[in-house]
């Protein structure tokens, strides 16, 4: 073990901590991973009922086993999805940045029994058996950062014991390899591992497991993801100085008057009278239409219509002249032709008596 140490050791047997005089550390930024309880890089394997408050994924994986039995609550799954493999980038950048955090109080490799101020501490493996008091000094941002360069192991029972104001929001476990959480055990942290995670059975977590490339492994465990407010820093307001208030004149409403839009009347439409010709007397002028006989192609016609009416009726009378004048010639050649006919009749009665006569003798 070496001098740094067993330095924190003994202060923290004592109560005290060296750490306390380290300069105050932001929170590990994790985008997007902020909402995953669990998060894997080749599978999520469960056994058991376990309980997990918060999304669970995995990326570039795509496996999720054994739920059922578990159950997820104020989360959902992403296998393989696009959210899964947004938040395994942010996960890789939240882990560049806990890793490089300093300055950096060795410890280790045990971590039982020890109260530690906030700052960044670091060691090659780190375990816990026991109990690690985590105190925040009344500084409701305190910020616990844990650089294991190996392995973090706890051991069965052991239990991460939160004080004055410590917050799980506020404290970040970066792993260089795995992570094992013992049966029964309680801890507290969001722990971002290059490789796997495993949960033994009955082991609770108030933080989040987040594996880089390997494979998160639970066993009838509680994964309680943190709800994590920004507290927003202490500033002092500075009241504006006093100035007479410029008075600005009020501008007068603009009045727009009604716009008032006459009625529109329409008055009655008088159609003169139509007269349509050749109704009576009067006949229109119309020209000769082929297949219409009859029409004259003059008003003037009417004249020669006369005209002709006269000559009509001249030619009637000349008729009748004409019909008594040959009505009598023909009767009276009638009447001689039927005289003749008479005469002819009774020498033929004489030649027939004649010839009778003779042939009787």
């Amino acid at each position: 073990m070496g001098t740094a140490a067993v330095m924190v050791l003994m202060v923290g047997v004592a109560g005290m901590s060296p750490a306390s005089a380290q300069s105050a550390q932001a929170p590990v930024g994790l985008g997007t991973a902020t909402s995953f309880a669990v998060l894997a890089g080749s599978t999520v394997t469960n056994t058991g009922p376990s309980v997990i408050s918060g999304d669970v994924g995995v990326s570039p994986g795509s496996a999720i086993v054994g739920f059922p039995p578990g159950i997820v609550v104020n989360g959902v799954f992403h296998a393989a999805d696009a959210v899964a493999a947004q938040a395994q980038d942010d996960l890789t950048t939240a882990y560049n940045d806990a890793a490089g955090r300093s300055p950096v109080t060795a410890v280790g490799p045990e971590l039982g029994g020890l109260t530690l101020a906030p700052g960044v501490y670091g060691g090659g493996t780190l375990q816990i058996t026991g109990t690690l008091t985590l105190d925040a000094q009344g500084d409701p941002n305190a910020v616990f950062i844990f650089q294991a360069a190996s392995t973090l192991i706890t051991a069965s029972a052991s239990d991460v014991s939160l004080i004055n104001g410590a917050d799980p929001c506020n404290v970040f476990w970066q792993v260089g390899s795995s992570a094992t959480l013992g049966t029964g055990s309680d801890f507290v942290g969001t722990i971002l591992a290059l490789t796997s995670i495993t949960a033994q059975t009955g082991a609770d977590v108030e933080g989040r497991l987040l594996a880089r490339n390997g494979a998160v492994t639970l066993d009838t465990n509680t994964i309680t993801r943190p709800d994590c407010d920004v507290v927003p820093p202490t500033t002092t307001t500075t009241a504006p100085p006093t100035t007479s208030p410029t008075v600005t004149p009020p501008i007068p409403p603009v009045v727009i008057p009604p716009i008032v839009i006459p009625p529109i009347v329409i008055g009655p439409i008088t159609i003169p009278g139509i007269t349509i010709p050749g109704i009576g007397d009067d006949r229109p002028n119309f020209p000769n239409f082929p297949g219409f006989p009859g029409f004259p192609g003059d008003r003037d016609d009417r004249g020669d219509r006369g005209d002709r009416g006269d000559d009509r009726g001249r030619d009637e009378g000349q008729k009748d002249k004409d019909k008594d004048k040959y009505g009598d010639q023909n009767g009276h050649e009638k009447d001689s032709h039927k005289s003749y006919d008479n005469a002819e009749s009774k020498d033929h009665d004489k030649d027939k008596d004649k010839k009778d006569s003779h042939e009787s003798h």
